[in-house]
């Protein structure tokens, strides 16, 4: 898979800019606040249509009523063209090859992996995070698990209302039996996929950081649903937990267990990361940990997505640098970097230098 062109318009501080880019590796230097994230974080909007802005609408450039993304690119050696136009006055366009599909039609026609510098908190940071991480990455993989997410993510919401009626004394409990039962064959289905693909993501992030250090340390993942149920007869074992927390559910209103709460407990070598980690071992295992979900998307769809890396090169050391661009370079894997120096990359890299200034190529 690799972005051969891509074409923005009134995109955040970008009045108007068309790049051809180079298969391999694409730099785009520039000092902070000129517009280089704003590339990266059009082409990550079109794989997932999430965004860094709190509003989709503060995409659109100031004043102007929408905002255009246009990108070719090939997918198992097939031309595709894709539009996303953001309007402030009307609902979200999305062309594919010129025809019109769904927001969740979007999901895995073109897979991208993000790597920032938020990424270096995420051991320590909340279980959302983490979650996120997990399902952007399996939803590119597996359309399935993205509408199977959606489904649970509804039902959740719907026994949430109930639980409240119920606590306002507007609705009887008994009503809950079939949103319970409902909820439990939903989480199966996301919580067993997400185990079958922490054991893959292990392996590989794994492997991947053994690399890195040299072989001295062993990373591992650990999916945590806080709660007593195993990955056989999940909904069964699920169902019996909603009914045991129902009380304190009607209380609190809210669906207090379930894929919605789970998370994700990372490990060098036996102890926790976010509790014990050295600044060097949390970086060396979201190193290792973005290069694996490159591999695991490769593994689960036959090619590399693209690989987003912004403004990262600054807060790796030369020696994890170095060993992240000869991995790429060796991989064939289509890079898009940003970075306000040019001396973060060695003489010999291959691919094209973009200069970015106010929105605009230089």
């Amino acid at each position: 898979m690799h972005v051969t062109e891509i074409f923005l318009k009134d995109w955040r501080n970008i009045a108007e800019m068309k790049i051809r880019l180079d298969a391999a590796t694409n730099i785009f230097l520039g000092q902070n606040a000129q517009g280089k994230t704003n590339i990266l974080e059009a082409i990550n909007f079109a794989s997932l249509l999430k965004s860094r802005a709190g509003k989709e609408t503060e995409l659109i450039h100031w004043g102007r009523r929408a905002a255009l993304a246009r990108l070719k690119f090939f997918k198992a050696d097939v031309s595709h063209e894709l539009a996303i136009e953001i309007s402030a006055e009307r609902q979200r366009r999305i062309l594919l090859d010129a025809n019109a599909i769904r927001p969740r039609e979007l999901i895995g026609k073109l897979n991208s992996v993000l790597f920032s510098p938020e990424d270096l908190f995420m051991f320590k940071g909340s279980p959302i995070g983490r979650r996120k991480f997990l399902d952007a990455q399996i939803s590119q993989a597996s359309p399935v698990y993205f509408m199977d997410l959606l489904k649970y993510n509804r039902i959740v919401e719907q026994r949430n209302v109930l639980l409240k009626k119920i606590r306002d004394e507007k609705a009887a409990p008994n009503e809950l039996d079939l949103w319970d039962e409902q909820l439990a064959f939903a989480a199966e289905k996301v919580i067993s996929k997400r185990l079958r693909s922490i054991d893959k993501l292990n392996r590989l992030a794994n492997s991947m950081h053994k690399k890195i250090s040299a072989q001295k340390e062993n990373l591992s993942i650990v999916y945590d649903m806080g709660g007593p149920y195993e990955q056989k007869n999940i909904a069964e074992k699920f169902f019996n937990l909603l009914r045991q927390r129902r009380d304190d559910d009607i209380k609190n209103g809210a669906t207090s267990r379930g894929a919605h709460r789970d998370d994700l407990k990372f490990f060098i070598d036996g102890r926790e990361l976010k509790l014990f980690g050295s600044q060097g071992q949390l970086r060396t295992a979201t190193l290792a940990l973005k290069l694996s979900e490159l591999q695991f998307l490769k593994s689960e769809t036959g090619e590399y997505p693209l690989l987003l890396l912004d403004d990262v090169m600054s807060e790796l050391d030369a020696e994890r640098r170095d060993l992240l661009l000869e991995f790429l370079r060796g991989e064939k894997i289509q890079t898009l970097i940003t970075a306000t120096d040019r001396a973060y990359f060695p003489p010999q890299i291959l691919g094209k230098i973009f200069s970015v200034n106010a929105g605009a190529l230089l």
